[in-house]
């Protein structure tokens, strides 16, 4: 038998202590780390805010759930499947865009797209239809960037497309431009 030229490793000799104090070590990390996380909770909450160019005053982006939407449903509510905030026009205010749709319960009900502004009161007004529910289109990814809103809109190219599964699909953005959004159609992704 050769011999190690090494020290004795005998503090590598673990046992019910040594794990107790791993254990312990570890829920402090685990428990140091989640009280540095941001409260998901609040953040998904709390409106999102943005300071006026023409003060220090923050503003409150337009809250979607206190609109009345152009939208027909039957006697059903209507639902905001997706919203997103951002100062579209660059007048130093934000706007909400709302995806809405009827609450069908089943099926995939067509979505417009609305952009909502402060109104002089306490509800905010819709100022732009960009995807008028009467398309029969649904909306697939969906964001407001830098100004720019952009999304997949998903259709179907006949009546005999069950409504479950659209056939068609066109990437696109609308950007405030002359006094009006402006549609672009965005280049597919490419499969390479």
């Amino acid at each position: 038998m050769q011999t190690s030229e090494l020290p004795d490793l005998a503090h590598t000799d673990s046992g019910p202590l040594h794990w107790l104090a791993t254990a312990a070590a570890m829920a402090a990390v685990v428990a140091v780390a989640g009280l540095l996380q941001p409260d998901p909770a609040a953040s998904a909450s709390t409106p999102h805010r943005t300071t006026a160019q023409r003060g220090s005053t923050a503003v409150t982006a337009p809250d979607p759930a206190r609109a009345d939407f152009p939208l027909e449903c039957g006697g059903v509510e209507s639902t905001v499947a997706k919203q997103a905030t951002g100062d579209l026009d660059g007048d130093g205010r934000p706007e909400t865009v709302a995806v809405v749709h009827c609450a069908a319960g089943s099926g995939t009900p067509p979505s417009g797209v609305y952009v909502l502004t402060r109104g002089s009161g306490a509800a905010p007004r819709v100022v732009a239809t960009l995807v008028d529910p009467a398309q029969a289109m649904s909306i697939g990814d969906f964001a407001v960037r830098d100004g720019i809103i952009s999304a997949t809109l998903l259709g179907y190219s006949s009546d005999s497309v069950p409504r479950c599964c659209p056939d068609q699909q066109e990437r696109v953005t609308w950007q405030w431009r002359g006094g009006a959004f402006v549609r672009a159609t965005r280049a597919a992704p490419s499969s390479a």
